[in-house]
């Protein structure tokens, strides 16, 4: 199995790693303080690892990115272009804003017509990131326990990239729509607001989407 690199250390990174461990992957997470992942590295004793920001994009085949939309850019920048060049890029992040909730609205940090991840995709052209895990709580990230399979909506410029996704995705107990180009991050990068506001005014944070067709 491939060697899978997570940059960020919070609850979405380990959630993810963990999970990619559960698939039989190598993994290793990558954060500025590594200390603080004693525990998880405690609790996963085998094909696990920790590492710099630049040290766990170098050890990775895939990459996945886990951790605020505020801190992405310098978390890319640390990790070195060089290590991001040629490898998927699973980007799990939203553009949330420093700034409160209105009617537990998020507030983005990008307009209507843009997205992070098309930024990010502009500010490292080689690499081919892939929009996925934005949508959905940690509770519900891996191997959810629904009646059906949730849909998770993923794209990115790469075909062969989104295919490689698509099988994780599909281990990890996910059907995959694939809405296209980066261009369409905008939208799935919405869908966090969407999400985020049944969990602020209700308190609810275990639903998922499903496209019915």
């Amino acid at each position: 199995m491939k060697k899978i690199g997570v940059l960020g250390s919070g609850i979405v990174g380990q959630t993810l790693a963990s999970g990619f461990l559960k698939h039989g992957y190598e993994v290793m997470i990558g954060s500025r303080d590594t200390a603080k992942l004693a525990e998880w590295l405690e609790n996963n004793p085998e094909n696990s690892h920790l590492g710099s920001f630049e040290d766990t994009a170098a050890f990775a085949e895939i990459i996945v990115l886990a951790v605020k939309g505020t801190a992405v850019e310098a978390v890319l920048e640390q990790s070195g272009e060089g290590n991001l060049n040629g490898k998927i890029i699973i980007d799990a992040t939203n553009p949330i804003a420093d700034a409160p909730p209105v009617n537990g609205v998020l507030q983005f940090f990008t307009d209507q017509n843009s997205s992070l991840m098309e930024k990010l995709q502009g500010l490292y052209p080689k690499a081919n990131f892939v929009k996925a895990f934005n949508s959905v709580s940690f509770l519900r990230m891996v191997n959810p326990d629904f009646e059906v399979r949730p849909t998770m909506f993923i794209c990115g410029n790469d075909g062969d990239a989104k295919k490689e996704v698509s099988k994780i995705l599909d281990q990890f107990g996910w059907e995959v729509e694939d809405f296209g180009a980066a261009s369409s991050a905008g939208p799935i990068e919405g869908l966090c607001q969407l999400y985020c506001i049944i969990g602020l005014n209700e308190n609810r944070w275990t639903q998922a989407f499903k496209l019915l067709q």
